[in-house]
């Protein structure tokens, strides 16, 4: 539940949330928190940061976005999975048992039959007692890491087949948007199914050495800009810090900044810039974190940084850096 709850103040602070103040409402103590022998927190104390952090960052579907832009290894649970699976089934199998690590008012169950297989999230407290916001928000956010986290595994854009939740979404465009399938209404349901044949898929333990340089501590990444948390600067922490599969559109960063498009490029031109110039400037940055490494591939770097032709790389990094990639790597 700390890891969680850490997971929450983390991602409010990428929404330009003061966490002080988030943690004061909640009846936490950061410092107190921090540390590693710190008390655990009460049910409430989690219910009351869900809360006020929806209500912080005028985003009602905080748990949603939160999923989108979170990583298992924030959570402490990633490095579990993948060094125990070698396939898509064994990592979800894994994952379910780990549930409890992050929380222990829901459950994870994984069942398949000749055509699917679908995951299950199963309050363990009952439904009519917990308290409906913070479940909510709890298991959409688990949902939605399900689902972007079987992308880095197999470095591919996964598909559910169906999704089905106990209640019909008022803004169903965004569900869908994020979850990348149209919710069905089912009674007591929280499932996410997906076709068979993503099952025996091999996953990146056989490069795992690229798979740890995906998952690293955003500590050992360039470091985000800091001084006055401006849009743009805001933008620019957001992406570095979810840099994991490469930058993401423009239209998944307004919705996760909880504004449209058209919005967001106005305030970003009214300081001077475009997303398309803080988009370039992150993979300037991650493309010479990389290169410098010296052990990875060009193609490997080119597909994280989101080109699908090493040309493509090859030409953005000479506008960065007025040499090539491979002469940078010499130098």
């Amino acid at each position: 539940m700390k890891q969680l709850a850490l997971g929450i103040l983390a991602y409010a602070a990428q929404r330009d949330v003061d966490t002080n103040q988030l943690c004061k409402l909640a009846g936490i103590k950061i410092a107190e928190l921090k540390k590693e022998d710190h008390a655990t927190l009460t049910g409430q104390q989690v219910h009351d940061l869900w809360l006020n952090a929806s209500r912080l960052t005028g985003d009602a579907l905080f748990g949603l976005h939160m999923g989108e832009s979170m990583r298992p290894a924030a959570l402490g649970i990633i490095g579990n999975i993948i060094q125990s699976s070698a396939t898509v089934g064994e990592a979800l199998t894994h994952a379910a048992s780990l549930t409890h690590l992050v929380t222990t008012d829901c459950r994870m169950e994984i069942t398949r039959d000749k055509s699917s297989f679908s995951v299950s999230l199963l309050p363990i407290v009952d439904p009519q007692k917990a308290d409906a916001f913070s479940l909510r928000h709890l298991i959409e956010m688990l949902m939605v890491m399900v689902v972007h986290e079987l992308d880095g595994l197999l470095l591919d854009k996964i598909i559910p087949q169906s999704i089905y939740l106990p209640y019909m979404p008022e803004d169903i465009d965004e569900y869908t948007r994020v979850l990348r399938c149209t919710p069905v209404k089912r009674a007591n349901k929280y499932e996410l199914k997906f076709p068979n044949r993503y099952w025996d898929i091999s996953i990146l333990t056989a490069n795992y050495e690229l798979q740890g340089l995906l998952l690293q501590k955003i500590s050992k990444l360039p470091q985000p800009k800091s001084g006055t948390q401006t849009l743009r600067t805001r933008i620019y922490n957001y992406l570095l810090a979810n840099s994991y599969l490469g930058v993401v559109s423009l239209n998944d960063i307004s919705a996760n900044f909880n504004m449209s498009s058209r919005s967001l490029q106005r305030k970003l031109k009214e300081e001077a810039t475009s997303f398309q110039d803080i988009a370039d400037e992150v993979r300037h940055a991650l493309a010479e974190y990389y290169i410098s490494s010296g052990n990875y591939a060009l193609k490997d770097i080119s597909w994280m940084l989101g080109y699908n032709e090493l040309s493509a790389f090859t030409r953005a990094f000479k506008r960065w850096t007025g040499q090539s990639p491979l002469s940078y790597s010499a130098s």
